[in-house]
């Protein structure tokens, strides 16, 4: 059966002398492809089968995977592939999304979000942000939306929530900070923020001034959060996270 689909490549990698197998995020789910002779030079299934490429496929379906007939791209996103550390960002993002998500697990609100983070990072906005707004997005996509409103615990918010409890999930009033040993500290400049991107659509992201302070403790507690819920070790993570251990990230 031939099919039609548009689609972004959140994988790519090298099959026999001169293949590659994709996989892409559309609307509909997952799909994996085989696409012949995409890494000779001369290919017309080169430009298609790169990493991030926002294309319109075309592909014969007899099985579990598909083999790709012909493409036309719709967004490269070369300038993302061409940059180091815009290419870890990204690669984070489409691991998480190859990771968290079943095969025929479709979404169109995660593939609007995809790719309106794939434009943000290219347009040189905020890298981590991006990454924080997306990760929430995959955790209530999963079933685990950390709780920013009020004391998880107790349910008040009057008091002031101090201190976020990854195994709890979500934020801790001064009453009940004993109900988590491992609470992290946060203040309440953070907390807006990852209340503000937990619901901020990525097509409508702009330009905000976010303290060192600030991005520490976001970065402390989505990687917990995540760690505790998910559990997941993604080479990606890894990499941004050695990237910064060298002084190679974004100021």
């Amino acid at each position: 059966m031939i099919k039609r689909i548009e689609g972004i490549v959140i994988r790519s990698f090298d099959y026999g002398e001169g293949n590659k197998i994709i996989r892409l995020l559309t609307e509909q789910g997952k799909v994996t492809l085989m696409a012949k002779g995409a890494k000779k030079v001369k290919s017309r299934h080169g430009a298609v089968s790169q990493l991030f490429t926002q294309a319109d496929f075309v592909f014969y379906q007899s099985g579990e995977m598909g083999t790709l007939n012909a493409g036309e791209t719709i967004h490269s996103f070369h300038a993302i592939r061409s940059d180091l550390l815009k290419s870890a960002y990204a690669s984070y993002l489409t691991e998480l999304v190859d990771r968290m998500m079943e095969d025929n697990e479709a979404s169109q609100a995660i593939y609007q979000q995809l790719l309106a983070a794939l434009t943000a990072i290219e347009s040189d906005k905020d890298p981590e942000l991006i990454i924080h707004a997306f990760e929430l997005k995959m955790l209530h996509l999963a079933g685990y939306t950390p709780v920013f409103s009020h004391c998880v615990h107790c349910g008040q918010q009057e008091k002031g929530l101090p201190a976020f409890s990854p195994s709890l999930g979500g934020m801790l009033c001064p009453d009940c900070l004993q109900q988590d040993a491992y609470r992290l500290a946060m203040n309440e400049k953070t907390l807006k923020i990852l209340a503000l991107l937990q619901r901020l659509d990525l097509r409508r992201l702009g330009e905000t001034k976010v303290s060192a302070q600030t991005r520490k403790e976001m970065k402390a507690s989505m990687n917990a959060f995540i760690d505790t819920h998910i559990q997941l070790k993604l080479k990606s993570r890894s990499f941004l996270e050695q990237m910064e251990k060298y002084g190679f990230h974004e100021s």
